[in-house]
């Protein structure tokens, strides 16, 4: 899941050695924190926070093939 969220987020910005992703496992649920560059921010979040949506989808997928919750929180 961290890698997943990692690829995505660098492909995003422009500054992708900013791009600090970590991962913390919760019984049945993941929590996956996502820190960028404060410029960076808007490109992740997106008009509306749709880019932000898009990526939690593709997280909850690639979870429940683990039988997993996952939540994506942007710093």
């Amino acid at each position: 899941m961290e890698k997943l969220v990692e690829f995505l987020a660098k492909s995003l910005v422009e500054n992708p050695d900013a791009v600090e992703v970590s991962q913390r496992s919760y019984r049945d649920r993941v929590v996956v924190r996502l820190a960028v560059d404060p410029e960076d921010t808007g490109r992740v979040i997106g008009k509306g926070g749709r880019v932000a949506n898009a990526i939690r989808t593709v997280m909850r997928v690639a979870a429940a093939n683990d039988g997993r919750d996952a939540t994506l929180k942007i710093l």
